[in-house]
C-alpha cells in the first residue's frame, strides 16, 4: 500500500479519500452542476459514485499519485476533490478539481492546485502537468490561468471540445513558439 501524503495550505487539508468521505462525495457527484463538466456530464448514482471513489483511491496504487479529498482545516468539512490523474486514454498527467456547489468561487481550487503542482514538481519530479477543461467551463479556465497554465491546444476529448492547459516546473522555461 502506498502512503498517501497529507498536504496543507492556509485554509485546506488535502488528505486521502476514504470511505468516511463517501456520503459527501456521492452527494457531490449526484449534483448535475457538479458533474456538468466531468465525464459524460451526467450525475452519478451512489453505485457509480462508489466506483468513482474506488478508481480514485486505486489510482494512487497504480501510478503513485492521485486525487485528494479537500477538507476545510477549520472544520474538517469535505468540500471537494483535487489532484493528479493519468488513467488509460489520457494525453498526459492531469491536474483536476471538483468542488461542492457552496464552496465554489472562494479560491479553493486555485489554493489546492498550487499545492498539488508544488508536490508534482518537488516530490514527483514531473516535468509537465496539464489540465483539460471543457470549452464553456469559464470558471475552470480561470483557475488554470491563475495557476500559470499555458493554453497550448484544443482537442476533442471523448466527444467534447476541450482546452489543454500546460504547467511546467518553475525552473523550466515554458514552451515557446518560434517564428
Amino acid at each position: 500500500m502506498i502512503d498517501i501524503p497529507t498536504l496543507e495550505t492556509q485554509r485546506l487539508r488535502l488528505t486521502a479519500l476514504t470511505e468516511r468521505h463517501f456520503n459527501d462525495y456521492a452527494a457531490m457527484l449526484a449534483d448535475p452542476e457538479s458533474t456538468r463538466w466531468i465525464g459524460d456530464g451526467l450525475p452519478l448514482d451512489r453505485t457509480n459514485a462508489w466506483r468513482s471513489l474506488a478508481m480514485l483511491i486505486g489510482h494512487w496504487q497504480l501510478r503513485g499519485y492521485g486525487m485528494w479529498a479537500l477538507e476545510l482545516k477549520a472544520t474538517g468539512e469535505f468540500i471537494g476533490r483535487a489532484g493528479l490523474l493519468h488513467p488509460e486514454g489520457w494525453p498526459d498527467i492531469e491536474l483536476g478539481w471538483m468542488l461542492k456547489p457552496d464552496h465554489r468561487h472562494h479560491g479553493y481550487a486555485t489554493e489546492a492546485g498550487a499545492a498539488i503542482l508544488g508536490y508534482a514538481w518537488d516530490q514527483l519530479h514531473i516535468q509537465r502537468v496539464i489540465s483539460m477543461v471543457r470549452v464553456g467551463n469559464d470558471a475552470s479556465d480561470r483557475v488554470a490561468e491563475r495557476l500559470g497554465g499555458e493554453h497550448i491546444e484544443d482537442i476533442d476529448f471523448f466527444g467534447s471540445d476541450t482546452h489543454i492547459f500546460a504547467y511546467y516546473p518553475p525552473h523550466r522555461e515554458p514552451r515557446r513558439a518560434w517564428a
